[in-house]
């Protein structure tokens, strides 16, 4: 038992389980035909059952489970069309949190980024998809911030979530990984030298290029 939920608030608690069922959909723990099963599931987080029932109901509603009688939850996961719309629909918002960034972005944010720049360089020598696509999420997020905007920040973030398993399988690539982290230097300086335009333009050809790789299946 991994007695990860201490807190008796089922809100919470649910909130929780929904998170960690929903990042192992998407980072391909839980793969399209498993069972997920409340006792077992339960057992595992150490709660009790209402929560999980709750977070199963949440990961229903989005379409990334289906009900069995008898049987409990199957996982639907992502199918490739999925992946498309999500990397369509980045295509057209991303490019606008770059240009507000690059309006926006403090100094501490400017910071931040930089040092993930940093990073994302030493992992690309490294070729260690696994880091470089947590770095990649945190580049992004550190943008959707700076944009100014929670609700794009909001619908970006669940959409850059979403496609993390395919960034990933992308950047075991070392060719993919070495123009990902260049693209990702030119989105930083257009941001740095406040060139809203560029940084609007760098992004949507970033997002373009991504859409391209396919999710392992």
């Amino acid at each position: 038992m991994m007695n990860m939920y201490e807190n008796k608030d089922y809100a919470s608690l649910s909130d929780k389980v929904y998170k960690h069922l929903r990042d192992g959909i998407i980072e391909g723990r839980y793969k399209t035909g498993d069972c997920l099963v409340e006792i077992k599931i339960g057992e595992e987080l150490g709660v009790s059952r209402t929560p999980v029932r709750e977070a199963l109901k949440q990961l229903e509603l989005e379409d990334l489970v289906t009900s069995l009688p008898n049987r409990g939850m199957l996982v639907k996961g992502f199918a490739p069309e999925d992946y498309r719309d999500a990397y369509t629909i980045r295509h057209l918002l991303e490019g606008q949190a770059a240009f507000w960034a690059a309006e926006r972005i403090n100094s501490e944010q400017l910071d931040r980024l930089a040092e993930t720049i940093e990073l994302l360089d030493l992992y690309t020598r490294k070729n260690d998809a696994e880091h470089l696509a947590r770095l990649d999420n945190v580049f992004h997020e550190i943008i959707y911030e700076a944009a100014g905007s929670r609700t794009l920040k909001h619908v970006l973030a669940s959409l850059h979530h979403n496609t993390h398993l395919a960034r990933q399988s992308s950047l075991t690539m070392p060719e993919r990984a070495q123009k990902s982290l260049l693209e990702h230097k030119n989105i930083y300086a257009a941001i740095e030298a406040h060139d809203a335009i560029a940084a609007k333009t760098y992004m949507e050809q970033h997002i373009a290029i991504a859409s391209d790789q396919k999710p392992s299946t």
